[in-house]
């Protein structure tokens, strides 16, 4: 039987058309600064693309900045609210970790942005800190990675708006897979991920509001509006703009996966999992659980002899779970080590949910059966 890929949240299946295209442009090669036909024709490639990705996020093109990926770009984000003057960061709880990470060496106060039981950030909270002396830099991803739940971040825009702040949306999981508008979300910068959208590794974008100023972090030529140096990466960049294109042409139909996941979900927690966020909006592709006791990498391995790909909602080294950030950011440690996130994509079929839920019970059973005592004293 043919495997199962679940794990788009991680990184998607390259789309056929960002192949073709990849093809074509490595074929056609050129340097988009030189001035000979094919300096131009790979020129007309990245703007192509660029207008593509903007339309995506409804944005205007000359806001796209392109970079190796979303970690950049979230790097880039917050050293520009930095150096336009700053004074503090705010992050969220559940932030992905290469912007908590960014904030943490920035040498400036790192406050927290706590969430409810449900990975949603708390708005009263933000009013209070923002009210604080110092001007913030509020970072609030869009969706969370783990969970897939929806922050409210127009809300959280007007209470920044109102305090003189910073808002940074990292927007790398929501992009493609509900509406995002960049003018909605009222946000000062925002970033994407080619690879989430089912593009290329390796490529990203920071996109900023009209007359927020952007600093450059890599210094050399002129690239990129002066932006950002080093020569473009055209066939990546290409890709993006092609999968930013489809996800754009697929958006309506991206909410079948919501009827999908909610008939996996069903067959699971009947079964004992715990789901998170379940009381609240969340992408509609995603789905993370969780069971007391039986660790990530055991339901990892267990599926994955049977052909089900999905990962871990947290990261492992050395042969030990790590607690999931989110899990333990609500206040559920009991089963921070034992989260699992499916996340669908372009590519999954209907089959592919209810295979994982078949898998996942089945796989469930035989180890209530081995553990029983423990089981019986968790219970």
């Amino acid at each position: 039987m043919n495997a199962v890929y679940l794990d788009y949240n991680a990184s998607g299946l390259v789309r056929p058309e960002v192949r073709e295209v990849m093809a074509e442009v490595l074929a056609e090669g050129g340097n988009p600064n030189a001035v000979h036909a094919a300096g131009r024709r790979a020129r007309a490639r990245v703007e192509t693309a660029r207008a593509r990705v903007a339309e995506l996020i409804g944005a205007d093109p000359t806001a796209i900045v392109f970079s190796s990926g979303g970690t950049e770009s979230n790097a880039q984000a917050i050293q520009s609210a930095l150096a336009a003057g700053c004074e503090r960061l705010i992050v969220s709880a559940t932030e992905h970790p290469c912007v908590a990470e960014a904030a943490n060496v920035s040498g400036r106060p790192v406050e927290i942005l706590p969430v409810d039981e449900n990975g949603v950030v708390d708005l009263a909270w933000l009013a209070e800190a923002l009210a604080r002396p110092g001007r913030a830099v509020v970072a609030i991803h869009h969706a969370n990675n783990e969970s897939g739940v929806i922050q409210p971040i127009e809300a959280a825009a007007k209470l920044v708006r109102a305090a003189g702040g910073w808002l940074h949306v990292d927007a790398i999981q929501s992009a493609g897979k509900i509406p995002v508008d960049m003018r909605t979300l009222d946000a000062d910068t925002l970033t994407l991920s080619a690879h989430k959208l089912g593009g290329p590794q390796g490529v990203g974008a920071l996109v900023s509001k009209e007359g927020v100023p952007v600093i450059r972090t890599l210094h050399g030529a002129g690239q990129e509006r002066g932006l950002r140096a080093g020569t473009e990466n055209v066939p990546g960049i290409a890709g993006f703009g092609v999968a930013a294109d489809c996800a754009a042409r697929d958006l309506p139909t991206a909410m079948a996966h919501r009827a999908w996941r909610d008939s996996a979900e069903a067959k699971v927690a009947a079964a004992g999992a715990v789901i998170i966020g379940a009381a609240v909006e969340r992408l509609p592709n995603t789905l993370f659980m969780a069971v007391e006791g039986w660790d990530s990498p055991q339901q990892l391995i267990t599926l994955d002899l049977v052909g089900v790909m999905v990962s871990a909602g947290s990261a492992c080294s050395s042969g030990k779970t790590k607690p999931s950030k989110a899990i333990s950011a609500m206040g559920l440690d009991r089963l921070a080590t034992g989260g699992v996130r499916i996340s669908g994509g372009w590519g999954t079929v209907e089959s592919d949910w209810a295979r994982f839920a078949e898998a996942w019970v089945a796989a469930h059973e035989k180890y209530r059966a081995r553990h029983s005592d423990r089981v019986k004293e968790i219970a």
